[in-house]
């Protein structure tokens, strides 16, 4: 966590315990939370946070590089302290996102690098199906 505390530091930025929480938090999860789950899951703790704050953190962290937006097409958007490039599955029924891991999309990047002139610089790739609990019926 020392990396936050050096990055808002040479950004001339204050981390406010709130900040600090927020980041903590989806560091600590892999559900890809929104910003209204994060305000549920930190309100008790910190109950003179308002949403407006997790928001305006949020885009912080985001414009730092510490997050990524996932827009997941839901009307809003999910949040990931995993930086890296990497695919996310999305269940059609419950709206739960995962992670896919050990996975490499080099190849589809060259793919797609032969057929334009574009430097990329980044890529977003999302699958969607039904998770194993919502197969289960539960």
């Amino acid at each position: 966590m020392n990396k936050i505390n050096d990055i808002f530091k040479d950004k001339n930025l204050k981390l406010t315990p709130q900040r600090y929480a927020i980041y903590k938090f989806l560091k600590s999860v892999k559900t890809h939370p929104s910003a209204e789950m994060i305000y549920n899951e930190l309100k008790q703790d910190y109950p003179t946070m308002s949403l407006a704050t997790v928001y305006k953190t949020l885009k912080t962290l985001i414009e730092l590089n510490l997050v990524q937006e996932l827009n997941v097409g839901e009307d809003n958007f999910r949040y990931d302290a995993n930086v890296d490039i990497h695919p996310h599955i999305i269940c059609l029924n419950c709206g739960k996102v995962d992670d896919i891991e050990n996975t490499n999309f080099d190849n589809l990047k060259k793919d797609v690098l032969s057929y334009t002139d574009y430097d990329v610089l980044s890529y977003k790739l999302y699958f969607y199906g039904i998770c194993s609990e919502c197969k289960k019926g539960r």
